[in-house]
Parts: structure tokens; sequence; C-alpha cells
């Protein structure tokens, strides 16, 4: 376990841009939160002046078209959630309301990246109330097509293994394997990009997906082409892109996770089903707390004197 105590921010931290799919321009502001308040979607600009909380969990999971969607598209909802919700996992934020003022959290630059610069602009706060986590106790799986997804017991930490397999030869098959923890987060996942395919823009266009779509905030591909002026930031970048998803979907367990996380051909359908099909078996998990912190005490001379002798 890595860390102990609930963290929350340490002060308000704002961002705007806009939606990958919708276009609209939006802002975004994150406040520090309460222990055990877990993270809240605060979303604003409703008919009538009207506002509306919505839990980041996946029970409030109401669509995984190309996206992750969370509250009720009549009463309002907050899609594109996974690059924001994958840095909080991973940064260890356990507490914060985030406001919100149009329908799709922001794309940035299409990766995690910036969510990542803007926690680390204000800081984190660790409370004593102690961390919990949803520990793995027996396999989870889920299957569709060829493709999978599954959560397996570990002995600590969380662990991913991912998996892709596209026909395009630009992409291929790429997997990569990690345990997850801040540094690893920073250095291999938060900078990959979405990604997607030339051929489909007037499909998706008219499904009314990909409106803001642009090579400054996604990857574009043409047959066996990288249409970004610059290239790839990693070799495979695309595999790191759906392990960045996979991170922010999972992470509406509402806690840590400790186990392994295995995927091939997955998506954002596959990563809420599986955490459905987990919590629909309570005997696959348990939630267990992080070990109290030992207080230390002054030694006696004595007792310094037989330390150092002990072998």
């Amino acid at each position: 376990m890595q860390s102990i105590g609930q963290k929350t921010i340490a002060a308000r931290a704002v961002i705007s841009g806009r939606g990958v799919h919708s276009n609209s321009p939006v802002q975004l502001t994150l406040y520090p939160a309460d222990d055990n308040h877990g993270i809240v979607f605060h979303r604003t600009g409703l008919e009538n002046g009207a506002s509306r909380s919505i839990p980041a969990l996946w029970s409030q999971v109401c669509m995984t078209e190309l996206c992750t969607v969370v509250g009720d598209m009549k009463l309002g909802a907050v899609s594109t959630i996974e690059h924001l919700m994958s840095a909080l996992l991973a940064l260890g934020v356990d507490n914060l309301t985030v406001e919100i003022d149009g329908p799709e959290v922001p794309i940035m630059d299409g990766s995690a990246r910036d969510f990542v610069d803007l926690v680390d602009t204000v800081g984190l706060a660790e409370s004593d109330a102690r961390r919990r986590y949803i520990k793995i106790l027996k396999p989870v799986r889920i299957e569709h097509g060829r493709g999978f997804s599954e959560l397996r017991p570990s002995l600590r930490g969380f662990h991913l293994d991912v998996e892709i397999d596209f026909s395009a030869a630009i992409i291929g098959r790429q997997r990569k394997v990690v345990e997850l923890t801040p540094d690893v987060f920073r250095e291999e996942i938060q900078a990959a990009r979405t990604f997607g395919f030339l051929r489909d823009v007037q499909h998706l266009w008219k499904a009314g997906f990909a409106l803001g779509s642009s090579l400054e905030n996604s990857v574009g591909l043409e047959d066996d082409k990288i249409l970004n002026p610059e290239g790839l930031r990693y070799p495979d970048e695309f595999v790191r892109h759906k392990m960045l998803d996979a991170i922010g979907d999972l992470s509406l367990a509402g806690m840590p996770i400790i186990g392994t996380y295995r995927s091939y051909c997955g998506g954002h359908k596959m990563n809420y089903l599986v955490l459905d099909a987990l919590f629909k078996d309570p005997s696959a998990y348990t939630i267990v707390e992080a070990p109290q912190k030992r207080a230390e005490s002054a030694l006696t001379r004595a007792e310094s004197a037989l330390l150092q002798a002990s072998p």
C-alpha cells in the first residue's frame, strides 16, 4: 500500500478547454473535499440554472460509447471523464469535488498530462483518516467477441496488463504491463494521447461525436501514416493510451484496487462491465484499510544500547 492517509488537493484549481465530442467550451474547477467524500462531479449550467451532483462511481455510468459518461443524459451528465479520473487515481486523490459548467470534461491535448500538472500546481493534503482499498479475492472475467477484461488477486499494489490488437499495421499488436504508482504514471502513461482514423471522422460527426477533435488533441491516422507533424510521443503510444483509459474507468470502483487488471482488445464498455461483475459478486472482493501509523516513542538509553547490541 503506497498511502496511509486519505488525500485531497491542498487548494482550489481551475482549468478550461473544449470537449472532444461536443466541442463545447467548459470550465472545470477542482475543490478540496472532506474525508470519505470520494470524487463527486457537480454539474452546473443545466436548464433553468439547475445543478446536479454525480458521484464518480461505476453505478452512475450511463454510456460507454467512445468515452465514459456518468449521470443521466436527460437530467444532467458528464462525459469523457476517463482522462481526469486516470490522473486522480494515479496521483492518489481520494476526495474531491469537480465542478463543471458543461457536458464534457475538456480534452486538453488528448492525454492526462494537463490534469496531472493541474493537481501538481496546488499539491496534495493528507489527512489522518485511513485510506480504504478494494482487495480482489478471486478472478472476475468478462468476455466479448475475441476480447476480454478481468480482475485477479495480487499480493500488493495495482497492476495492469493491457494488450491491443489492430488490423492496421501502424498499430498492430501492442502490450504493456506496469504496477501503477505516481512515478510510473508520470513517466510512462500520462502523456499518451487518444487516437483515431481519418476514415471514421465523417461517420463520427454524423453520430454527434468527435466534433472538437483535431491534431492538437488526438493522434490522427490515415492508412499507415501518422498525420501529426510531431509524430508519436512513445513508440507504443496507442496501448499506453488504452491503459490510461482503463485506469480512469477502473477508478470508478470508488476506491483504489489491490489486484491485477488484464485486458485484451478491451475498451470503456468492458472496463465498466468488469466492475459491474465484480460488485455483483461480494465473495470476489473485500474492503481493507491502510494500516495505522505506528506512534514513535523515545527510547531510553538502555533500550538504545540493547537495540544496537542486538544481531
